[in-house]
Parts: C-alpha cells; sequence; structure tokens
C-alpha cells in the first residue's frame, strides 16, 4: 500500500485552532502501482490532500501510513528519506526563471543528489541526455538550453512533468498538471504521465478539473467536496448525476445520491484496492 488514511483532518498552519478543517475525517487507501483521479470544486481540498500524502502538511487528527510507514514518528532525517520516494508536481512548478531548462529539468533528482552534485550541476548539467529526452516526449527537447523566463506558461507546466520523469519517485502527486494545455496538449501530456507511471509501476495520484478526463483515462475516481470524500469508486459507476451533485452551487445543498445507479460505491473502505 503506498498511501493509507485513516480518520485524517488537516488544517492549515495559518488557519487558527479551532476553525475548520481543510480535509475532515478522510479514510482512504491506495494501492502501489494504483492510478485515481482526483476531482471537485475548486477548494475542495485536492491539493490540501495531495500536500498530506507528500508529508508537507501534518494531520491533526487521524493516522497516515506511507508505504507502510507513520512518516510522522520519525525523525527529520528518516522523514526526509521517505519523501525521496515521492515526487510532488504543484500546479505552478518552482522553476527558477532564469535558470536553463536542462539544470531545471534535472532538478528532479535533487532529492538523490548530494550537495557536491547538485552544485556542480548548476555549472556542468549532471546529464543532459536524460533532460533532452524527458522534454521530448513532451515535444520541448528545442528548449534545453532556453531559460525558464522564456517559456510560456504551458510550456513551464511540461517542464515541470519533464522533471517529474527524470526522478526516481516510486509514487507521483500531482496537482492540475493540464490547467495551462489545449485539449491536445493535454491529452498527451497525462498519457505520458500514466506511461510512466505504469512502466515503473508507480502511483499516481493526479488532481484535475477536467472531469471528461478523469472520467476517460482513470480507472479509479475520487470526488472530493468541503473536505470530504463525496464518492470513491470504479469509474464505470460515477454517473452523470453524482457528478451534478459533486458540482452544484456550493451555497445549495448536496442532494443525496440514492436516485444514483450504483449508490452502494459512494465510498470504499480504506483498505480495498483494485
Amino acid at each position: 500500500m503506498s498511501f493509507e488514511l485513516q480518520g485524517v483532518s488537516v488544517r492549515h498552519p495559518s488557519v487558527a485552532a479551532g476553525q475548520a478543517f481543510a480535509l475532515s475525517d478522510l479514510a482512504l487507501g491506495i494501492a502501489q502501482g494504483e492510478q485515481v483521479a482526483l476531482i471537485g470544486p475548486s477548494g475542495a481540498g485536492k491539493t490540501t490532500l495531495l500536500h498530506t500524502l507528500a508529508c508537507a502538511l501534518r494531520p491533526d487528527a487521524g493516522g497516515l501510513q506511507l508505504f507502510g510507514t507513520d512518516p510522522w514518528k520519525l525523525d527529520n532525517a528518516a522523514r526526509h528519506a521517505l519523501r525521496r520516494r515521492l515526487f510532488l508536481a504543484p500546479q505552478t512548478p518552482p522553476l527558477p526563471p532564469r535558470q536553463r531548462v536542462v539544470t531545471a529539468v534535472l532538478a528532479g533528482r535533487l532529492p538523490q543528489w548530494s550537495l557536491a552534485q547538485a552544485l556542480l550541476s548548476l555549472v556542468k548539467p549532471a546529464d543532459p541526455r536524460a533532460a533532452f529526452e524527458a522534454l521530448a516526449r513532451f515535444n520541448l527537447e528545442d528548449k534545453l538550453y532556453h531559460r525558464v523566463d522564456r517559456l510560456s506558461g504551458g510550456e513551464r507546466q511540461r517542464c515541470g512533468m519533464a522533471r517529474l520523469l527524470v526522478s526516481e519517485a516510486a509514487a507521483f502527486l500531482v496537482d492540475e498538471p493540464l490547467s495551462a494545455l489545449d485539449p491536445t496538449l493535454a491529452r498527451q501530456t497525462l498519457r505520458v504521465l500514466q506511461q510512466e507511471a505504469k512502466a515503473r509501476q508507480a502511483t499516481l495520484v493526479c488532481s484535475l478539473h477536467q472531469v471528461d478526463l478523469a472520467r476517460q483515462h482513470f480507472e479509479r475516481i475520487v470526488g472530493l467536496r468541503a473536505g470530504r470524500i463525496v464518492f470513491d469508486a470504479p469509474r464505470e459507476a460515477v454517473s452523470d448525476a453524482m457528478i451534478a451533485a459533486l458540482y452544484q452551487n456550493a451555497h445549495e445543498a448536496v442532494p443525496a445520491l440514492a436516485d444514483s445507479p450504483t449508490p452502494a460505491v459512494l465510498r470504499r473502505p480504506a483498505t480495498r484496492c483494485f
């Protein structure tokens, strides 16, 4: 099991104690090699969940298991070592604007490098061929020695995904990787991510606003709303009514999904996996 959450609640560090949780009482299990799409309206908690899985946010309540280990019971050094098995790709990649693309991509290997290796690669890129091949999978090979601030928003987003490809992670946590891409590039990018995850038997957890792509490309879909899991089901069990209820106006009550053809699959036990 890559991730297992039992009754996890998370409050952002900037929020005062006693205020609402960003995630509330989540139970979720994700097996190694599984590919899961997170969907839900803005503010549903998708990004918070990804950061919790990446050990960037500590749960205020409940239990988190990462590769069978509670990361928050480890010392800092051991927890840092565990994080090397993860790659968190934020919606806006943290790419230094004056850096060359080749260097920015190879930063995906920083968790495995010593300080000396990292500094040396800033002067002379350690493996430009690997960066070139990763960029080529996103049609960006011609940008290898461009400066990051010369890239468009969509190119920067794909550069961040190329960084993922050169990493040695066993789990990919990807936040809205398609937001700056046109439909053709979005499908290509998603296809590359899924192919890479399958090739190395890595877990892929991907938040998406493109519900149609989530339903077409992911076997399992988790719907979040207001920090809670509304449904966790195989894609063939996710009905249009369930999607409509998930995204309906936040000021209205969410209708019960009892009329859905598959009400029994709205919630899956945390330990179940495909």
